[in-house]
């Protein structure tokens, strides 16, 4: 169920005429009732993707700079690995 949300906003457009007849057609192609609903869920839609995107690639960059750190940076391996690494070594001997 959505969640109805105070309306008390608002945003101010100028478009061209050109612009203004191809949105028209669109909303009543779109089955929206009404030309400001149509921009709302249009804009909104794009908008959400946009920032989607935004987030995976920050997430795609922070995951590149955490493998590259781990496989040259300085770091020394912790007790758990130097551990798994000795009994590997002694069950292939």
């Amino acid at each position: 169920m959505e969640e109805q949300l105070s309306k008390d906003e608002r945003i101010e457009l100028r478009v061209t005429s050109t612009d203004k007849r191809i949105f028209r057609r669109a909303q009543k192609l779109s089955g929206d009732k009404s030309f400001s609903s149509f921009i709302v869920r249009v804009v909104k839609q794009q908008a959400e993707e946009i920032v989607a995107k935004n987030d995976r690639i920050i997430a795609t960059e922070k995951d590149r700079k955490v493998f590259f750190n781990s496989i040259f940076g300085n770091s020394t391996p912790n007790q758990n690995l130097v551990e798994a690494a000795k009994r590997y070594k002694s069950k292939k001997a």
